[in-house]
């Protein structure tokens, strides 16, 4: 006896012996002659583009990745669900199938032990011995008295005696449906899939001839998914809903994290808003080491440079302003006085040309700090420093009639502005001049001291206290001193620390009452060192 899966022989025979953006704003029309309009009142405001707060678009970017990321994996699990149902039917259609077909290609009754002569008692016994799925369906169909396609005038014995079904009782009866049947039996292909009153059925078939002519049949299996396909169902329905509730949580957390990570720089625009040039106080509580935190750092930091930068300016603008008030006031009051006297007139032009010259060297004091801001203030150049040395040494002498004395001579060449270099030291040697009498020594020098060109001038002064020794370096600043009175604007040494600053360099000073003072530049030497 033989099985077959098709007539036409492709089924297996076995012998028995699947934002809104905004349009811009057009201009007015003109003509080419159009008269001066003077609008008076306030000018209207000019409307601000509207913000999106950085907080609702991290929560936006983190909801719509995790939207993405939740549906990409629920379109994964639903098709790896599916995909093992497939597989898991696939696998119970085979496995019913090859059993059959053993179990034919053996062709003995287990019961007896004497081999099948017809197909009939094939099926009935294979299927006394099979325990199927409650989603299977066994069944077999003997081509005999009745044809699957039967009218309503067949006998009902007829028809039972032609379809073999197990004794379990499937979802849906299709055996006992011969319209069913026939659209089982009749299809070309050996699988398929039938619409059922239980839901789709899974099927595959096999035919099975006798080996001596008698009436031929067929094993069919089918599977109902119905339930795998509600169990599929049910369990996206229950990924999706956890899928949900874990994106609103998600962007609650988003929302609560972003607004505590972002609360600095909250507070960095609201402080930011309440700054003015007349109240630079205000700082940020800083809690936290992330980054954040220390862009709130360095705004404080920010606020404390312009606070400095505020609070020197306004002290320069008053003192510039009292400093050039003083001649212009002694001037006018000189010229309004002036008689018709010519030796009252020649005095009092002579007081004017001082108080303007005076007020002239001032003027070129600010314009010399004011360009030491500039990246052009130094023209640097490899310069000897003995050659250097020596030329300040011998201008200096030219300031005042003291015993002048070269304490070091520095070798070797090093790359730095000359000239400002000489106008720094000159001024150190000015400053010593003017505190000194005549005869004082003052000693003036250069060396090299590791990676640093040091030009010092020592002087044997009255010496500076030394809570004044910061305080003599900034603009307008005099000691406190009553020997070291004079008519200067204190700018000078003002001008030196400048000149060091431009160098990467520094201006130390070592002094006490009575013990004269030492100003030395210190520059570093660095690469420019030959």
């Amino acid at each position: 006896m033989t099985t077959e899966g098709r007539f036409d022989g492709d089924s297996p025979t076995v012998d028995l012996g699947d934002v809104p953006g905004r349009g811009a704003r057009g201009g007015a029309e003109h003509t080419d002659v159009q008269p001066t309009v003077v609008l008076e009142g306030p000018q209207p405001e000019v409307p601000q583009r509207r913000r999106v707060p950085a907080r609702l678009l991290i929560m936006a970017w983190v909801v719509l990745l995790m939207a993405a990321v939740l549906a990409l994996t629920n379109v994964v699990t639903w098709s790896a669900l599916t995909a093992k149902n497939d597989e898991r039917v696939d696998r119970a259609l085979s496995q019913e199938t090859s059993e059959f077909q053993e179990f034919a290609a053996e062709g003995v009754d287990p019961d007896t032990g004497e081999p099948f002569t017809d197909v009939s008692t094939l099926v009935q016994v294979h299927l006394r011995h099979q325990y199927p799925d409650r989603a299977e369906i066994l069944f077999g169909w003997v081509e005999g008295t009745a044809a699957p396609g039967g009218g309503a005038g067949s006998a009902p014995e007829a028809a039972e005696a032609v379809r073999i079904r197990q004794g379990q009782e499937p979802p849906f009866d299709v055996s006992a449906d011969p319209g069913m049947v026939a659209s089982v039996l009749e299809s070309p292909g050996a699988r398929g899939t039938l619409d059922t009153p239980a839901g789709p059925m899974r099927w595959e078939k096999i035919r099975a001839l006798p080996p001596e002519g008698g009436a031929s049949g067929w094993f069919v299996i089918g599977y109902f998914t119905e339930a795998d396909e509600d169990t599929v169902v049910s369990t996206m329905q229950t990924i999706a809903l956890v899928s949900l509730v874990g994106l609103l949580v998600a962007g609650t957390a988003a929302w609560w994290v972003a607004g505590r990570i972002l609360a600095p720089v909250r507070l960095v625009r609201q402080t930011a808003a309440y700054i003015t040039e007349e109240d630079l106080t205000r700082r940020i509580d800083v809690s936290g080491r992330d980054d954040i935190a220390a862009l709130a750092e360095q705004f404080n930091s920010m606020l404390d440079r312009l606070e400095g930068a505020f609070t020197a300016q306004r002290r320069f603008v008053d003192d510039a302003g009292h400093e050039l008030r003083t001649p212009i006031t002694i001037v006018r009051g000189h010229l309004e006085l002036m008689g018709d006297d010519p030796g009252e007139r020649r005095e009092v032009v002579r007081l004017v040309t001082d108080e303007l010259d005076r007020m002239g060297r001032i003027v070129e004091d600010l314009l010399l700090l004011a360009k030491a801001q500039q990246p052009d203030f130094l023209r640097e150049e490899e310069v000897s420093l003995a050659e250097l040395t020596s030329d300040i040494e011998a201008k200096v002498r030219r300031l005042g009639d003291r015993d002048w004395r070269l304490e070091s001579l520095a070798e070797g060449v090093v790359r730095l502005d000359p000239q400002r270099v000489t106008q720094a030291v000159a001024q150190l040697a000015a400053n010593a001049v003017r505190h000194t009498g005549p005869g004082a020594r003052l000693r003036v020098g250069s060396a090299l001291s590791g990676g640093d060109v040091l030009f010092w001038v020592t002087d044997q002064g009255p010496g500076i206290p030394y809570e004044e020794h910061g305080r003599i370096f900034e603009r307008f600043s005099r000691g406190g001193g009553a020997s070291r009175g004079d008519r200067g604007a204190g700018l000078g040494l003002a001008i030196v620390r400048a000149i060091a600053e431009a160098h990467h360099g520094r201006v130390d000073l070592r002094s006490a009452p009575g013990a004269g003072s030492t100003f030395t530049l210190v520059i570093p030497a660095g690469r420019g060192h030959v």
